[in-house]
């Protein structure tokens, strides 16, 4: 079985934030050995599962993805990678690579199931090129580029920096600078 192309990128997992606004979870990917992110909308119980795993807390019973590892692995399989390979419509997807006996065997699944399964199977992450085109965002320290003035920003991009958005404005700075803290 062949590695994922030169059209891939492996990301690492950034984060998994809370929109304090929305309260909704977020699982923020970066490519590895850049600054593009991924920002990807997933459900309170796969956020609590990928970040029981990254925080390496054991919880007393399996998790669902415990329990597909170990499904997986006693199966005489084993989970070579995760690939984000598509996006539609503000919609990820994504596949379970697996070596089944020497046969490579794909799985369509969720992006935060596929991701949560990789944190706890030890596998890498992968982004398909296409996919970090269209939805990945690149962060730059503008003083170390030399761009100290404002530019107009273009309202598509603003829409896909939402999730960003909304968590800095959900952010309690009060009493910040208060000197007694």
């Amino acid at each position: 079985m062949l590695p994922p192309g030169p059209h891939v990128r492996e990301m690492t997992i950034e984060s998994i934030r809370l929109s304090l606004n929305s309260y909704q979870r977020i699982a923020i990917l970066r490519e590895k050995d850049t600054d593009r992110y991924l920002t990807i909308w997933i459900g309170p119980y796969e956020a609590e599962s990928i970040s029981l795993r990254l925080h390496e807390v054991t919880p007393p019973r399996p998790q669902t993805h415990d329990l597909l590892r170990d499904v997986i692995e006693r199966l005489g399989a084993t989970v070579r990678y995760v690939l984000l390979n598509d996006l539609a419509r503000d919609t990820y997807y994504a596949r379970i690579v697996l070596d089944a006996k020497g046969e490579e065997v794909q799985i369509d699944a969720r992006p935060s199931d596929a991701i949560s399964l990789a944190v706890r199977a030890g596998a890498p992450i992968y982004a398909e090129e296409s996919v970090l085109e269209q939805g990945g965002e690149i962060i730059r320290d503008e003083e170390a580029e030399g761009e100290g003035e404002e530019k107009p920003v273009d309202p598509a991009e603003l829409e896909r920096l939402g999730p960003f958005k909304d968590f800095i404005e959900g952010l309690d700075l009060s009493g910040f600078d208060d000197p007694r803290r």
